[in-house]
């Protein structure tokens, strides 16, 4: 079962309390309000929110009393401050970390998402919780009855228990992500964090202190010391990705890490002990790098100790038919359109060569729950490139399609010629008439757009995630055009 993750609001002052609440429902967060005489009734699993912030608090005589408590429950719950209340000075660096941003009073909109997703990295960009045992979960996307997908689950099962660094295989798309997230889910290191670096995405010369850490005044724009991901990895795994484009002089770096098991922060002279399971992902021939010089072969051998490579789909053709399944069921449980697909469609699919793997196979799957959502689909209806059509015979328009098509088109729900000044609820008219003088279509689509939006948030009490379920639409599509149209409740938001 997936469910979002909550925010706590811990507040004396009741009606700013309110407030807050009204202000994040209408952003689509789950806001539960709590005073800070009875907040423990709530914060029984803190795994299941995404944040506490803290107000007034009228049965604590310091702030810090608050957080070292909040630390008994949870050391890695990101928590908030709302206005003007103060946590410096008297709080210790250790309760301090725990503190990551403010909710101004009133806030403006673009600040609150930004203190929202600064809790959201806190949970490793996770807005989701998923409650049931573990074991359901595990190889949810190497779904596959093929023989290639059987060999991959079984090497990660035997891996998984050990210490011995994994070196995981195979072109873009394939999965290497997943297999090494299984890899961390069935080993002794489960409890702990799994932290992903993709080492293509990031400049060589930022690299260093992404990985390792900084000091304070290492180097220019460090105003303060800086955790890198091998120590945010302690105790549990490191994936690193795209280890075939890290550069050479950092790849002695991490070779030495692996021979001693420690290392420094960038500027910084403590030796740093370095607890923390590798696992590298590459779609590069590594042993061809090698040869030519841009990869180092004792970090290749040292990284090398269990090769897994994973297979790419079209070697594994007959898979696809289970992965959309699981690809569609997915979508439904995210609360998104579903799609069906035809005979026709899943035979000509299975022809594709998929060059973009697993990854192009779900963003078509996407796609087509957009344009088609819970429809189904032929061979007709997918994108020119997927279309296989030899010894396939697509179905026949039925008769009725051609005949609606051929009708004139009638009245929609209002006349357009009085429609600028008459509710969209208005009257039907028996036939669409564009007025003698004109009018500017993409302003008058607007204004339509606008009144109907207006319309679902006064009906739902300006919760977005409502109105945009009335609408159709998805919540941060319906965000978007707030944004767009600077459609806001003023009473209760700014910005």
């Amino acid at each position: 079962m997936l469910s979002e993750l909550k925010v706590l609001v811990i507040d004396d002052d009741a009606k700013r309390g309110h407030d807050i609440k009204v202000i994040l429902d209408f952003i689509g967060e789950d806001c539960l309000i709590s005073d800070s005489k009875n907040w423990q009734n709530i914060l029984t699993s803190p795994s299941e929110f995404l944040t506490v912030a803290i107000g007034q608090l009228d049965n604590y005589d310091k702030l810090s009393d608050l957080v070292a408590e909040i630390q008994q429950y949870s050391k890695s719950l990101p928590l908030l401050m709302i206005g003007d209340v103060s946590y410096t000075g008297d709080m210790s660096d250790a309760l301090a970390c725990q503190i990551v941003g403010r909710i101004d009073t009133p806030p403006k909109y673009n600040d609150l998402l930004e203190v929202m997703h600064a809790c959201q990295e806190c949970h490793g960009n996770q807005h989701i919780i998923q409650q049931g045992n573990q074991p359901l979960e595990l190889f949810r996307s190497m779904v596959g009855a093929s023989d290639a997908v059987q060999d991959v689950r079984t090497l990660i099962s035997q891996v998984a228990n050990s210490d011995a660094n994994v070196l995981i295989l195979g072109e873009s798309g394939t999965g290497k992500e997943v297999a090494a997230r299984n890899i961390h889910y069935l080993s002794d290191r489960s409890d702990k964090p799994f932290i992903p670096v993709n080492c293509g995405a990031i400049p060589g010369e930022l690299l260093e202190s992404e990985l390792f850490g900084h000091e304070k005044g290492a180097f220019t724009g460090a105003l303060s010391a800086r955790q890198g991901r091998f120590e945010l990895a302690q105790g549990g795994t490191l994936f690193l990705d795209e280890i075939g484009d890290m550069p050479l002089s950092m790849q002695v770096k991490i070779l030495r890490v692996l021979q001693e098991k420690c290392f420094e922060r960038v500027g910084g002279n403590k030796t740093i002990q370095a607890n923390v399971r590798i696992v590298a992902a590459t779609h590069r021939q590594l042993e061809h790098e090698v040869s030519e010089g841009n990869f180092r072969e004792d970090l290749y051998y040292r990284l090398n100790v269990f090769p897994i490579e994973m297979p790419a789909l079209r070697e594994r053709a007959d898979d696809i038919p289970l992965l959309i399944n699981e690809l569609t069921t997915r979508l439904e449980k995210h609360g998104r359109d579903s799609v069906r697909f035809s005979a026709n469609a899943m035979a000509s699919l299975m022809r594709h060569d998929w060059p973009g793997n697993v990854r192009e196979l779900a963003n078509l799957v996407e796609r087509l729950c957009i344009l088609f959502p819970y429809g189904v689909v032929d061979v007709n209806e997918l994108p020119t490139k997927y279309q296989y059509l030899d010894g396939l015979t697509p179905y026949e328009a039925p008769k009725l399609k051609q005949q609606i098509e051929s009708q004139p088109r009638v009245a929609a729900e209002f006349d357009v010629s009085s429609a600028e000044n008459q509710s969209p609820a208005g009257e039907q008219s028996a036939e669409l008439e564009l007025p003698e003088e004109g009018l500017n279509l993409k302003e008058f689509m607007a204004k339509l757009e606008i009144e109907y939006i207006k319309q679902a948030l006064d009906r739902d009490d300006w919760v977005v995630a409502k109105a945009a379920n009335r609408l159709g639409m998805r919540r941060t599509t319906l965000v978007e055009k707030m944004k767009k149209y600077d459609i806001s409740r003023t009473d209760d938001i700014s910005g």
